[in-house]
């Protein structure tokens, strides 16, 4: 069944009082029948931060099979002391699928669908969940979290551009002109629907990040990713008669350790896909206590080194602390 548009949500970005459509926020499959801590998941009320992190060496490729101690994580400039390490490639992913909808992706929208079942496909495995949404003039959940490869690939395939909601309009622009909401709709899928997840969390958007009409700014933006622990990895797909905004993309996909990879051509599309799939199963997870155990609500920064100096470490580039 479609879920409304944004328009309804949109009330978490404090436009407007309305019903949030949303469904209740619940147990995901990582947690469901199980109170205990797994590898991935963060214990409430301990101070535990956990970081996700590739790496990568200086011609580009993976750096596979590194141990705990070719790692060093600074908090704030502080040294902190890595309590939990793991090179496993099979935790779970919990990971959100965005598709920019505007009409500058109107000739290379049914390239950015098959591509992204056949991706769903390779990368999901029996315990990963994933979410599809749309966005254009407004945002729209096309499924909610499932392992029903089905049902996500049928998913995909709903996406068109400008389609109409079906709804009663809210306040995010609608002019014959056209608009494209990314980063009201990056934040609506980190705030809404993967801040209640527990694990690795990802969002892979294609778009050309080129923003008109979103009422959120870029730094809310981040701030909802960062706070919901979430690694964001942008196909940026355009052409050269439509603009783009790489600075936008390369900015939140950096401060969250993810990665940008640039795709003007259907070609490269399923090349780029690929890339992203490797990354998300090359991740290494690193935890620690920081040594600041003020419950202040103040926003860390996080550096993550390793021993070799030439190679290159993809991660998240803070946190906030919890209030008291």
């Amino acid at each position: 069944m479609r879920v409304s548009k944004f328009a309804a949500a949109a009330a978490t970005i404090a436009i407007a009082a309305t019903v949030i459509f949303w469904p209740a926020p619940r147990a995901n499959a990582h947690e469901r029948g199980t109170q205990q801590n797994t590898p991935g998941q963060i214990r409430v009320g301990v101070g535990l931060v956990n970081i996700y992190a590739t790496v990568r060496d200086h011609h580009n490729g993976i750096v596979p099979n590194l141990e705990q101690k070719d790692f060093h994580i600074f908090e704030d400039g502080a040294e902190q002391k890595v309590a939990f390490f793991s090179n496993e490639k099979t935790l779970p992913i919990t990971m959100g699928l965005l598709i920019d909808t505007s009409g500058s992706e109107r000739f290379m929208l049914e390239e950015e669908k098959a591509a992204a079942v056949q991706f769903l496909n390779q990368v999901l495995k029996p315990k990963d969940e994933a979410m599809v949404m749309s966005f254009d003039l407004d945002a729209d959940l096309l499924a909610d979290w499932s392992t029903d490869r089905g049902e996500l690939d049928r998913a995909i395939r709903r996406a068109q551009i400008n389609a109409p909601s079906g709804v009663t309009p809210g306040p995010f622009p609608t002019s014959g002109g056209g608009g494209t909401v990314f980063r009201d709709a990056v934040y609506l899928a980190c705030n809404e629907k993967l801040s209640s997840e527990a694990g690795r969390k990802a969002l892979v958007i294609l778009t050309d990040a080129d923003d008109h009409g979103s009422k959120v700014s870029m730094a809310d933006t981040i701030e909802a990713a960062q706070r919901a622990d979430t690694v964001i990895h942008i196909l940026l797909v355009s052409e050269s008669r439509f603009s783009a905004d790489p600075g936008s993309a390369n900015k939140l996909a950096s401060e969250t350790g993810g990665r940008v990879i640039d795709v003007n051509n259907p070609n490269k599309m399923r090349a780029a896909f690929d890339e992203i799939s490797d990354e998300l199963r090359s991740e290494y997870m690193l935890g620690y206590y920081p040594s600041n155990d003020k419950h202040d609500g103040t926003y860390r920064k996080i550096k993550v080194e390793v021993t070799d100096k030439s190679d290159k470490v993809l991660t998240r580039k803070g946190y906030y602390a919890p209030n008291q």
